[in-house]
């Protein structure tokens, strides 16, 4: 029996997630219809991208670029528009299926919105768990909403589950290539240059979550996010750096078995993975040969030299808007790292203090949210400023 083509929307359709997306979609186009594509700044991308796929909407969040996206597309008839009202009204279509691949606090509300239609909705940006997890987790309930985990630690952990079996879940582990300062000293690290941290040895991913994987910090949104996403408590989230990555994530069961998913690092995998879920699809991606590699590795994160991780763990126990804060001053202290206005050493250091003078905030609303984040940001950008005078 033929099946209706599936109707999907990507939320950053021009980022590293969206644009693996793109190229997966764009394989099998029988398959998928395209209700709508959501860039950032990068017009002439999206609108290459709208007419490979012959997209029904092309959307730019930044309003300063829709006449180079007005332009490229004049006379192909794909509807455009433009600005973050236009970007939640793109994810609020109807579609089957949603990437929500909008990176930060940005993806929010877009993200928000697509689970509000009560559809499948992808989700790559590990943010939205992390701000606003209880505001999420409610709107998904009450829509009845499917979140599939499109990272590859959560999606490993998602395959990996027996749904039949998860109260005899006794714990998970992440695994983490400990990135490119994994045997580094912290002096070395206190030298390190945006170039150097973005410098992943094993993933091909954009700048700010390479960053984030430099300094462990992305292993603890992970955290926190998987906290959210399988109803875990903290002590029951081990995290392990394994530099070969492939081995993506375990669940230890009470019996003593621990079930493991494994493939190549290549983000493909777990993407098509969601995007044909509950069924299969082919990708280009390399194949694991086992016998190559040899070996497999495993050690414990040196919380000392990337202390990144202890304050996502302890923001995690605090709960309420700590969460938030960790992630809203990261994302100040990351971008100040990237101007060169502070050092390597200094992104969780900042992030520190800022999760030490916030104190607890309740974050039952998207409001309460959006207002602790912006209060996080001007103090995390208080003390970035400070640093680089």
């Amino acid at each position: 029996m033929t099946r209706a083509p599936r109707s999907v929307t990507v939320l950053g359709s021009t980022g590293s997630v969206g644009t693996q997306t793109v190229e997966l979609l764009a394989a099998e186009p029988e398959r998928f219809r395209i209700r709508a594509l959501v860039g950032g700044r990068n017009a002439t991308l999206l609108a290459q991208q709208a007419i490979a796929l012959n997209a029904d909407r092309a959307v730019i969040a930044d309003p300063s670029c829709y006449a180079e996206l007005r332009a490229a597309l004049d006379g192909t008839g794909i509807d455009m528009a433009a600005g973050a009202e236009a970007v939640v009204e793109a994810a609020a279509l109807a579609a089957d299926w949603t990437m929500a691949a909008i990176t930060g606090a940005a993806g929010l509300e877009a993200t928000l919105a697509a689970i509000r239609r009560g559809a499948v909705v992808a989700l790559a940006n590990k943010e939205a768990l992390v701000c606003a997890g209880d505001v999420m987790l409610k709107a998904v309930q009450e829509a009845g909403a499917t979140l599939l985990p499109v990272d590859s630690e959560h999606n490993a952990i998602f395959q990996a589950l027996e749904d039949d079996n998860r109260h005899a879940v006794e714990k998970i582990i992440l695994t983490a290539s400990g990135g490119p300062f994994r045997t580094a000293t912290r002096d070395e690290m206190a030298k390190a240059t945006p170039d150097m941290a973005r410098k992943h040895p094993v993933w091909s991913m954009g700048a700010k979550i390479s960053i984030d994987s430099a300094t462990l910090m992305n292993k603890g949104l992970e955290l926190i996010e998987a906290a959210r996403l399988f109803g875990l408590q903290e002590q029951q989230i081990d995290v392990l750096v394994h530099p070969q990555s492939v081995i993506h994530g375990m669940v230890c069961y009470r019996d003593g078995s621990v079930l493991a998913q494994l493939g190549s690092p290549d983000m493909r995998i777990p993407i098509a993975h969601t995007l044909a879920w509950p069924d299969r699809m082919s990708t280009p991606s390399p194949r694991l040969d086992l016998a190559s590699l040899a070996r497999l590795d495993f050690m414990p994160p040196d919380t000392e030299r990337f202390p990144a991780l202890r304050l996502a763990r302890e923001a995690l126990r605090e709960g309420g808007g700590a969460p938030a804060i960790l992630n809203a001053a990261n994302e100040i202290a990351v971008e100040a790292f990237m101007q060169r206005r502070i050092g390597f050493l200094d992104i969780a250091g900042t992030v520190a203090e800022v999760l030490d003078t916030m104190g607890t905030h309740s974050v039952d609303t998207l409001d309460e949210v959006i207002a602790v984040d912006a209060a996080a940001r001007q103090a995390a950008e208080r003390l970035t400023s400070a640093r680089a005078a």
